[in-house]
């Protein structure tokens, strides 16, 4: 769980804040991203995907799950589903009405549970019932886009990903990162400003911001660890 602190950076910070009105120039988005950085460092250092998991395939299973469901709903259903449906091949081998049991309310129980009956059949016949470790290979998995392969690379496999939900998409279009609301688009435009050893790490960070602070109806400007360095007060 990474430190819930959100405090306003001081006066050396707030001459970096990008102004609505003017053209950011490509130095100054550089050095505007090193403070955002820095201060998402101070804030969440401790920042990791909420999603409990003991391995990959858990791993998988869960952001398969978490789909328009919050992660906290997801984390009570998995510990039952993954102690009666272990590996690979037991999802494969399970009655489907059965596992729609386990996450009804998880919402579209049934696509889900269809979802992970065909994972585990995949990943049985074309994997050995392991998760592979390339991105190709992630999505032509049954229930798999780019997004819950990013979180499976990122997070349990430690290679560079970035993982763009709608916390993602929302933070970095008011820090303008980003102008971007295609996911893929987005994710190129933030590996773009950042060194791929920073990629896991922004991504879970502005997930939690999002969460805890940047929320999508009322954000809690008056207390942003980042409100120096970003253009959205200005424009709210």
């Amino acid at each position: 769980m990474p430190e819930r602190r959100a405090t306003r950076a001081g006066a050396t910070g707030r001459a970096t804040r990008a102004s609505a009105d003017r053209v950011e120039t490509p130095e100054a988005k550089r050095e505007r991203v090193r403070c955002i950085l820095r201060e998402l460092r101070r804030a969440y250092r401790e920042a990791d995907c909420a999603l409990a998991h003991t391995n990959a395939l858990e791993l998988l299973v869960a952001t398969i799950l978490s789909a328009q469901c919050t992660d906290e709903r997801v984390n009570q259903v998995t510990p039952a589903l993954f102690r009666r449906f272990p590996d690979a091949r037991a999802l494969a081998d399970a009655d489907q009405r059965e596992i729609e049991e386990y996450v009804r309310s998880t919402g579209f129980f049934r696509n889900k549970a269809r979802a992970l009956v065909t994972l585990g059949r995949a990943l049985s016949e074309r994997h050995g019932g392991e998760v592979p470790e390339r991105m190709e290979d992630l999505v032509r998995l049954p229930g798999v886009g780019r997004k819950t392969a990013n979180v499976v690379l990122g997070t349990w496999f430690g290679r560079p990903a970035i993982p763009v939900d709608t916390h993602v998409t929302r933070v970095s279009g008011r820090l303008a990162l980003t102008h971007e609301q295609d996911p893929l688009k987005i994710e190129a435009d933030l590996q773009a400003l950042l060194a791929e050893s920073q990629w896991t790490f922004v991504s879970h960070a502005l997930i939690w911001h999002g969460r805890l602070v940047c929320q999508a109806r009322r954000p809690a400007c008056e207390r942003c660890t980042l409100r120096a360095h970003c253009p959205f007060p200005a424009r709210a």
